[in-house]
């Protein structure tokens, strides 16, 4: 099973998206940031309001 057209490493080349932009990855960052307080914050108010129903 040895279908892959590369042969050798030689010659390889790495593409990452928006590394050489730091305000690219700074926007990226903070809507991750954004996200992720959000996902917790919805998290907390619905556990609390489900405990209050069955308290």
């Amino acid at each position: 099973m040895n279908a892959s057209p590369i042969t050798s490493w030689e010659g390889a080349e790495a593409y990452f998206t928006f590394a050489d932009n730091p305000t690219a990855m700074a926007i990226i960052l903070g809507l991750s940031v954004v996200v992720t307080v959000g996902a917790v914050i919805a998290t907390i108010i619905h556990e609390n309001e489900t405990y209050i129903d069955y308290r």
